[in-house]
């Protein structure tokens, strides 16, 4: 990968994560090609959109512990797809208004989108990036004026390592322990992608997203591989889990009708 070489402009006919994410969601910022590949991948994984839904409130659950528990002020969320309903900002600022979001995507309309939600609010920024690019997200100018990395930090992998191939250099292993390793004592690590104890399932949704996102794309791995992030750390009660049993906070919600994939991971402390 080669840094600093994302393209800025947004082709409708290729389908990307970020929006097939914001399709399940119930967004409206995708297209046709996004809606077609998302209907392709509910004929093998039918329980993906539920999946979705209980991972983006995972993370809201995870943001607002990590505030109002552990008094977390600085979010750094890498991969963080297009703007929905209680954005990590939102979340962290309903707590404090001080809490400060800097939001990292490679898709171009995530900038755009971004940046029009974020116009008016001096506390959050979003940067066009790659999560791989660690040294050009923690030198970028608004990195540096939102987050003080002499303090505890809260950085965010939600539901996006499975976006990057294996690599010595930049796979989900090297760029956790790249980033976990410039935060103070005390910061926190959000992780955690799509798993799959079967490999049929996990060969089918490789191949095919990676074709369907022309190349960008990692692949579906296993629990053990997600456990490996998360060394060194102390893992945050209940470990490692599907994400709906991570603190919920009622019983209500939606119900995935198979367990083919899972979204699995956890959160973990600096000591």
């Amino acid at each position: 990968m080669e840094p600093g070489k994302l393209s800025t402009s947004i082709d409708a006919t290729v389908p990307t994560a970020a929006r097939m994410y914001d399709h399940y969601l119930g967004g409206k910022d995708n297209y046709a090609s996004d809606r077609a590949a998302c209907e392709e991948l509910d004929k093998v994984v039918p329980s993906t959109r539920a999946l979705a839904l209980n991972n983006r409130r995972f993370l809201q659950r995870v943001v607002r512990t990590l505030a109002a528990d552990h008094g977390i002020r600085q979010f750094l969320d890498h991969g963080s797809g297009l703007p929905t309903q209680n954005n990590v900002h939102q979340v962290a600022q309903s707590v404090d208004p001080s809490s400060r979001v800097v939001y990292v995507d490679n898709d171009p309309m995530v900038l755009v989108h971004g940046r029009a939600l974020l116009e008016q609010n001096e506390n959050t920024a979003v940067i066009h990036a790659d999560m791989r690019e660690t040294d050009l997200i923690f030198s970028h100018p608004e990195t540096q004026r939102l987050i003080d990395f002499s303090q505890p930090v809260a950085v965010l992998f939600n539901s996006v390592f499975h976006c990057i191939p294996d690599s010595e250099t930049d796979g989900p292993l090297a760029v956790s322990r790249r980033v976990i390793e410039r935060l103070a004592p005390g910061s926190f690590a959000l992780m955690c992608q799509l798993v799959s104890e079967e490999a049929e399932v996990r060969d089918f949704v490789t191949d095919f997203m990676n074709q369907a996102t022309q190349g960008h794309w990692g692949r579906v791995r296993q629990a053990k591989d997600v456990a490996q992030w998360f060394e060194g750390l102390e893992i945050l009660e209940p470990g490692l889990v599907e994400v709906s049993t991570w603190r919920p906070d009622s019983e209500v919600a939606p119900r995935q009708l198979t367990q083919e994939w899972i979204e699995f991971g956890g959160v973990g402390r600096l000591p």
